[in-house]
């Protein structure tokens, strides 16, 4: 709530959600704030987000106003395909991001929640050309393909792998994918030539936590070797949260030519998520500050995914009420 620009008045901001994810802000001016006209404001921001959310799978209008310049077509290719940038539940919440907007090439990610799982994959396909877009399209849609299926997951991988290769056989992309078990927090993952996901505990960044010997790129590269994919585990704790990355963050350059590096990279991490903010809030700072760096632009594509393990607590045992004497 701030006051009006035109004075005299207050103005409240309340935000249009689809479910976990934030699709704007809506303003409300009115001459004071009661208990009724904030119930008032909130039914209208739900209301403006179920229409924004129906008409915008079949109306451009939409997306005329929110884009800001013209999308190269490797990004139109693969936008069509991505999911909404936040999903949760009561038990967790993902969120992604995809810089820059406009020009994306072969990086994409993509989650997905079924009743006891978070599904989760980030990927950095070879080159920023449609080719490259074409192999991030193929591969997010063997993934789903695979899932939706139940095949487990060295097979969802084995799966991707094979529709490359078949598709695609000069062509490959690194990933991480990963899935994790909404009731015992066990956290299951394949790294398939990606740099390795960071774990934040405490409001502490665990860099090794997750560090394992990758395995080939998804794609022919699998294929040609006989070692089979490796699937690592690692027991989350109540609030952890996954940090996965492309290396077009680390890659990034700083004013002064540096390469940003994990470090640096680790201390924006570190700035962005001690705040306390919900997942969605703390990702989005991070993708500005790093931003910051590169005078709003960055040199290579680059996708960050989080998502935060928050499980309700669990009831304390029941002490029997003690029977009164008599």
């Amino acid at each position: 709530m701030e006051e009006s620009a035109a004075g005299g008045g207050i103005t409240a901001w309340f935000p249009l959600l689809d479910g976990a994810e934030r699709l704007g802000v809506l303003a409300v001016d009115e001459t004071s704030l009661t208990a009724s006209s904030l119930s008032r404001g909130r039914a209208l921001a739900s209301l403006l987000a179920m229409v924004i959310t129906s008409r915008r799978l079949y109306e451009d209008s939409f997306v005329r106003h929110t884009r800001t310049e013209r999308m190269r077509l490797p990004a139109e290719l693969l936008r069509a395909l991505l999911p909404p940038r936040t999903i949760g539940d009561g038990n967790v919440v993902s969120t992604a991001v995809l810089e820059p907007a406009y020009e994306i090439g072969g990086d994409a990610f993509d989650h997905a929640l079924t009743d006891t799982t978070l599904h989760v994959a980030v990927l950095d396909a070879m080159g920023h050309d449609l080719a490259s877009g074409l192999t991030s399209t193929v591969a997010l849609a063997a993934c789903r393909n695979a899932r939706r299926t139940g095949l487990n997951l060295p097979e969802l991988v084995r799966s991707v792998d094979e529709a490359l290769s078949s598709w695609l056989p000069d062509k490959f992309c690194t990933a991480v994918v990963a899935q994790l078990d909404l009731v015992t927090g066990v956290l299951r993952w394949v790294n398939c030539g990606h740099p390795a996901p960071i774990l934040i505990r405490d409001e502490r960044l665990l860099i090794d936590a997750m560090e394992r010997d990758p395995d080939p790129p998804m794609g022919l590269p699998s294929l040609l070797t006989s070692q089979a994919r490796r699937t690592h585990e690692l027991a989350l704790k109540p609030g952890d949260r996954v940090l996965m990355y492309t290396d077009g963050v680390v890659e990034a350059r700083t004013r002064e030519a540096k390469l940003l590096g994990l470090e640096r990279f680790a201390y924006y991490v570190i700035r962005a998520t001690a705040g306390g903010e919900l997942a969605p809030e703390s990702l989005r700072r991070l993708i500005h500050s790093i931003l910051d760096t590169q005078e709003g632009k960055l040199r290579d594509d680059a996708t960050l995914l989080m998502f935060e393990w928050r499980p309700p607590p669990k009831a304390g045992p029941a002490h029997p009420r003690p029977i009164p004497p008599g």
